[in-house]
């Protein structure tokens, strides 16, 4: 369905209003965000997207009927899921890019924020590429679901190894590094310096860079995920920013307690795998002309099923991990 533009319009100066008053009112001072204040502020944006989703359901439902309305607001709720549990795993990154550049806590909202402005940027760009290479050729859905079906594989095999993680290796630092010299002065928290009348970046800039580059990673597993559960543009878009923009606050108030998402990759690599499955089908059964499908609704229910699965089988063994040491 074709949203009006007062509709792009008014959701854009929403989020510029909330990053606005996010940057410059709630969070004009550098400082450590407490995980009571994260968790207050992580119900807030899921409190937000949880009002948009009823808006979609009744503007849709006035404007085209309740049913339509209906099927929009399942398909905000499914990409706003996955967006935000496949959001949870690039936390894992940005803790290991802090730690590499030696970030203080109270300097690491700022990047973030930043990294997020780059994020609704490239989102965009994504998603209407995606979308547009969709329509266009109607054969890239199985593109797109077989190779969620393999990163799915890949990320439930891959051995970690944090001991290897490097971002001065990264092909973007690389070459970021022969055109803009780079200080390891980190005495002020600016993204850039000036010494002896020359610009350097400091290693807050390069950790922003890197953030913006697992971003950049992410979103190719991420937007395909997402166009599997819609077409809309609107849609698409609107669930994969709220989910973004709440990503700060999740991230601080997670952050002290990964141990206890051990398992998590292992139930993202279902879902991906599992999106994936439900592309291929979806669009075979389409040509072939049968009614079968997976729905949104079933999607759902495995997004959910797995995560709480991983989640409750991540406490059970760091409870039992804890009594052994105990023992």
């Amino acid at each position: 369905m074709e949203v009006s533009i007062n509709f792009w319009i008014g959701f854009v100066v929403f989020v510029v209003i909330m990053l606005t008053l996010d940057l410059y009112v709630f969070h004009k001072k550098d400082e450590v965000i407490k995980v009571k204040s994260a968790l207050l502020w992580s119900l807030f944006w899921i409190g937000l997207a949880a009002v948009f989703n009823i808006g979609i359901y009744f503007v849709v439902g006035n404007m085209a009927g309740f049913e339509l309305g209906k099927q929009k607001a399942l398909e905000f709720l499914t990409g706003y899921l996955i967006e935000e549990s496949l959001s949870v795993d690039n936390l894992f990154v940005f803790i290991m890019i802090f730690g590499f550049f030696k970030i203080e806590p109270k300097y690491q909202h700022r990047i973030l924020f930043w990294g997020i402005i780059g994020a609704v940027v490239m989102r965009a760009v994504f998603i209407f590429a995606g979308v547009a290479l969709i329509k266009k050729f109607a054969w890239i859905m199985y593109v797109f679901g077989a190779f969620l079906i393999y990163t799915g594989i890949h990320m439930a095999f891959e051995k970690e190894d944090k001991n290897e993680f490097d971002p001065n290796k990264n092909i973007i630092i690389k070459i970021f590094r022969k055109f803009m010299p780079v200080t390891h002065d980190m005495s002020v928290p600016q993204f850039f310096v000036k010494k002896d009348k020359m610009i350097y970046a400091t290693p807050f800039f390069i950790a922003l860079l890197m953030i913006e580059t697992s971003d950049l990673i992410f979103a190719v597993d991420s937007i395909p995920a997402v166009l599997s559960v819609s077409k809309d543009v609107f849609i698409v878009y609107t669930s994969n920013i709220f989910a973004i923009l709440g990503l700060r606050s999740l991230y601080f108030a997670l952050s002290g307690i990964m141990d206890y998402f051990h398992y998590l990759k292992y139930a993202l690599a279902g879902i991906l795998s599992f999106i994936g499955i439900k592309m291929c089908v979806n669009e075979l059964a389409s040509e072939l002309g049968y009614s079968f499908h997976i729905t949104n609704f079933v999607s759902l229910g495995v997004i959910v099923t797995l995560l709480t699965a991983s989640i409750l089988l991540s406490v059970v063994v760091k409870k039992k991990n804890e009594q052994k040491q105990i023992g």
